[in-house]
């Protein structure tokens, strides 16, 4: 027997938020709806970062195996050295929409990254990160564009990405108004994605509905001070106070927003809420490049300046990559959303043979950078690949993997320092997200322990009266239903996945230059890219 299920994706909720605006009565259905439910931390994967964590949450498979590890693939070739956006052409496991239709259940899927271009499923898909014109050839079916254009306050700019409209934040929001309106429109663009799936699942209901929130996690990159009790001041200002009233309302709508869908997928159906990070603050900025290059790791192009502090701009990622001296060069990290440093197997400190000598000897130093005004480590955790993406793609991986101590993201800019304050707090991911799950058979009032990001695959599978398949790395998480379901439907583990379809027609569209630069551009909006 097959049930309905949602799958909820809040991107970068974090219990630290929540909790607070639950209390203070700005999301009553979020907290009657935990009451009834269960709650659990969600680990997410290393590093805490958008792309590979939301393709766990998909595939049911960790980074090494899926194979996408930023919002970028950087690539050591015999011809070169190459940097490029991912898509869903690189994630190399099949998804939970695509495992429910090869067994006879149709899914819609509105909104998750790396999904575009799209693959074939037996429902809808409308992927997230598109930029707005190529919405129409993202849509699946090639039809469903015309049925949702016509949909109330329908906005393809604002749906998708229009640089026009977030580039008011490329450079941090600089005037009151700029904050304001960062606010607003990420409310309109909330509204709008749940127009659409309000539509499909009137119109056309799915066995699986999904769809993402992505609003949480960029609100919280700049907004991160007005959100946090722990920051926000203790005689705010009055603009300060309207900000965090502004932040208040986009919550009461997705608050709104999550009590319809739940109300309309019915009484029968399972609902499950989850993050692909949680969120801090972060208060330091580390120079990894700068430190590679005073420590003999690293060495620029001759006439290479260093950036003024806080600088940003969309072609400082790609003209500092190809500003290295790679002859001189046996450790770089080229993205500053991964955390990640690649060693270089053609460098002159690196030959092959004493790669495992030279990649710990790397560890042991970053480990010894201190704060000097802390006396603290400022790398708290250094992950080997094999720790980190252990996998078939594990070789794509960076050869290390920086956690540091406040969760920040690395400058990969060059510099004359290598730690620097940053002017104002500013909100960060954190390891630990979040797991809501409601519904028949959920146990009611109960906070599980911790539940692995991986787990969510298996797990929505198993609500959906579907086996998990044995190659899925999580288990489902049988903590979190009565045992009386888990009697009457016992978790079955049986087959494997199927590898993701090979595109063909306009679904292989690919986006050309000036769409990739655009989301470059967005993703530079947000922090990730220098």
């Amino acid at each position: 027997m097959n049930s309905r299920t949602l799958l909820i994706g809040l991107d970068g909720a974090t219990f630290s938020i929540l909790d607070p605006l639950m209390e203070e009565g700005v999301m009553p259905f979020l907290k009657s709806f935990i009451a009834a439910g269960t709650r659990a931390k969600l680990r997410s994967v290393v590093p805490p970062l958008t792309p590979p964590a939301w393709t766990t949450v998909m595939t049911g498979r960790s980074p090494g195996n899926h194979g996408v590890f930023d919002f970028f693939r950087f690539e050591f070739k015999q011809d070169g050295r190459y940097i490029r956006v991912v898509d869903s052409r690189d994630v190399s496991c099949e998804t939970i929409w695509s495992m429910a239709s090869r067994q006879g259940l149709r899914a819609t899927a509105l909104n998750f990254p790396l999904t575009s271009p799209p693959l074939p499923i037996s429902g809808y898909m409308l992927p997230g990160w598109v930029p707005w014109r190529h919405l129409r050839l993202a849509c699946y079916p090639t039809d469903l564009y015309d049925k949702i254009k016509d949909l109330p306050g329908f906005d393809a700019r604002e749906l998708a990405m229009d640089m026009s409209l977030e580039g008011n934040a490329i450079e941090g929001c600089q005037k009151h108004e700029d904050y304001e309106e960062w606010i607003h429109l990420h409310i309109r663009r909330e509204r709008q994605w749940f127009e659409i799936l309000h539509y499909l699942m009137i119109e056309d209901p799915c066995q699986l509905t999904a769809i993402l929130f992505d609003g949480i996690d960029k609100l919280q990159h700049f907004v991160w001070r007005f959100l946090d009790p722990a920051c926000f001041p203790s005689s705010p200002t009055a603009w300060e106070q309207k900000i965090r009233a502004l932040c208040c309302d986009y919550f009461r709508e997705i608050d709104r927003f999550l009590e319809q869908i739940v109300t309309l997928a019915g009484p029968e159906a399972n609902t499950v809420m989850v993050s692909d990070h949680g969120f801090s603050a972060t208060e330091q900025i580390f120079y990894v490049n700068a430190w590679l290059e005073q420590n003999g790791y690293l060495t620029w192009a001759d006439g290479t300046e260093p950036e003024q502090p806080g600088k940003l701009g969309l072609e400082t990622m790609a003209r500092r990559f190809y500003e290295v001296n790679w002859d001189r060069t046996s450790a770089y990290s080229p993205t500053p959303s991964g955390n990640g440093i690649y060693i270089s197997r053609d460098g002159a400190n690196a030959a092959p043979d004493d790669y495992a000598s030279f990649r710990q000897q790397l560890m042991d130093a970053l480990k010894r950078v201190i704060d000097p005004v802390t006396g603290e480590p400022v790398v708290a955790r250094v992950w080997t690949r094999e720790e980190a993406f252990a996998g078939q793609h594990m070789t794509l991986a960076p050869d290390l993997t920086l956690g540091l101590r406040d969760n920040g993201f690395v400058s990969i800019l060059p510099s004359d320092n290598v730690l620097m304050p940053r002017v104002e707090p500013t909100g960060t991911h954190h390891p630990d997200g979040v797991f809501i799950a409601g519904g028949p058979g959920i146990r009611q009032g109960v906070t599980a322990p911790a539940l692995s990001i991986v787990d969510v695959a298996p797990t929505v599978l198993y609500t959906l009266g579907l086996p998990v398949p044995e190659d899925l790395e999580g288990r489902v998480a049988a903590e979190v239903f009565d045992p009386a379901r888990l009697e009457a439907r016992p978790v079955r583990v049986e087959g494997l996945t199927q590898p993701p379809s090979p595109l063909s027609g306009s679904t292989a569209e690919s986006t050309d230059e000036e769409d990739e630069a655009e989301v470059m551009q967005r993703l530079r909006a947000l922090g990730y890219v220098e």
